[in-house]
């Protein structure tokens, strides 16, 4: 049986696991070659870190800066890249400067890549994130030099602006400095610019090409209202809620300014849904606002997105067939557009198993590691967000953590995808049973 025939019988949301596993295979044993690191890394160090590059998620169990040279990091930033985009983007642009058409298995696998519930304008689409890409990481890198060639010189700080940019446009958390971003925390370029970034590439290329097209609130659709509006509450909500709980905390915002509070509460309310990055010590905040922090890494970004959680739209739903099932009404309704029931149960399916998988991601780690369990619930939250933020507990997980850790942000970038492609098909029954009354709540 030729390789073209197997994967034909492959349903496409394995064929995507595929690719993911064979670019986090491919990633591994490029850092594990003499020349990506400074002193050497063992194969379960260089797994971690490529499943955490190509996931787009930026957890670390040795430091990015010190352990990989300027090729390893190199390695990493494009594993960032690829993940981030999509391999099938990718594939789908290569077949667009060659001129050649892409396949109906192609673009089936490209649909799911993409999170699209149809083969329409697929090819637009990936115009779309490309140029956008390209024009956002573009001028983040110019942003970032202005701050980090002064201080650092031309070439380091040249490619320290092109591997932050890449990482915080992808969400990714990646950074080439142990505190992150810290030693930036009331920079205003830094401040601005990085979280500008990961907002975008958070928001979906599906919003930003509508905002592009219809230029005017009344015209978006519905699922661009709702991100929107979503992302623009949740940011004010968390960055509020971080202020509140942390400004007296001698560990993070307490020593700081006031025009540094301001930034920093700013910088770590928006990181936690998407990014990773941080500008204070995550493992020195208090235990309710870790809490919130991983509320927010289990909403996550947008669809088809470089973020990952459930999905800022899932929440939405969510929220509003709770508000109406309590109001006693049978129809969901936003923006004067009304939400099926097919949407409701798809929101359903997904948060139930997501909040199953990261159950078990705690129980398991916390299995046979001895230690603060808000700890691993951070760490597994984050892991299954594609967050990469992390309360230091990472570093210190035996094999069998590290394994479940290592799953989780597998399952986070791919396991959502499979799930929707699942939901999606859709067979109307042949059978129908009698209605049965059932005693809820």
């Amino acid at each position: 049986m030729s390789l073209r025939s197997f994967l034909s019988r492959i349903p496409p949301p394995a064929v995507l696991a595929l690719l993911y596993g064979s670019l986090i295979a491919a990633g591994t044993l490029l850092l594990m070659t003499p020349w990506a690191t400074t002193a050497g890394i063992t194969l379960a160090d260089a797994l971690f870190t490529a499943t955490s590059a190509v996931t787009v998620t930026g957890l670390v169990v040795v430091d990015t800066g010190s352990a990989f040279t300027f090729f390893g990091q190199a390695v990493i930033a494009v594993l960032i890249q690829l993940g981030g985009l999509g391999l099938m983007t990718f594939a789908a642009l290569v077949l667009l400067t060659l001129g050649l058409p892409m396949g109906l298995p192609g673009r089936i696998v490209l649909q799911q890549d993409l999170n699209q519930t149809s083969l329409h304008n697929l090819m637009v689409l990936v115009r779309v994130i490309l140029v956008a890409a390209l024009i956002c990481e573009t001028v983040g890198v110019a942003v970032l030099a202005t701050v980090l060639i002064p201080e650092f010189g031309l070439w380091p700080g040249l490619w320290s602006a092109v591997f932050h940019t890449i990482s915080a446009f992808n969400n990714a958390g990646f950074a080439l400095y142990p505190d992150s971003l810290s030693q930036w925390v009331g920079n205003p370029v830094m401040v601005i610019a990085v979280p500008a970034m990961f907002i975008l590439g958070g928001l979906g290329f599906i919003v930003i090409a509508d905002i592009l097209k219809q230029r005017r609130w009344s015209r978006l659709t519905l699922h661009s209202r709702l991100m929107l509006a979503g992302t623009a509450i949740l940011i004010v909500w968390a960055c509020v809620s971080f202020a509140v709980l942390e400004w007296t905390n001698p560990g993070t915002l307490g020593p700081l300014s006031l025009g540094d509070k301001i930034a920093a509460s700013w910088f770590q309310g928006v990181t936690p849904r998407t990014a990773g990055f941080n500008t204070v010590d995550i493992g020195a905040t208090r235990d309710s606002t870790a809490v919130m922090i991983i509320s927010l890494m289990l909403i996550g970004g947008g669809s088809t997105s470089t973020a990952g959680g459930i999905k800022v739209t899932t929440f939405i739903v969510l929220f509003l067939a709770t508000i109406a099932f309590f109001r006693g009404r049978t129809q969901i309704n936003a923006f004067g557009r009304s939400i099926g029931s097919q949407e409701v149960l798809k929101v359903l399916a997904l948060t139930t198993v997501s909040m199953v998988l990261v159950m078990v991601g705690v129980f398991l780690v916390s299995l046979s590691n001895e230690g603060d369990f808000l700890d691993y619930a951070f760490e597994v939250a984050s892991a299954f967000g594609t967050v990469g933020l992390s309360r230091g507990s990472t570093g210190e997980l035996d094999a069998l953590g590290r394994s479940v850790i290592i799953v989780m942000m597998f399952l986070g970038r791919v396991g959502p995808l499979t799930l929707g492609f699942f939901l999606a098909t859709r067979a109307a029954p042949r059978v129908r049973y009698p209605e049965g009354r059932i005693l809820l709540g």
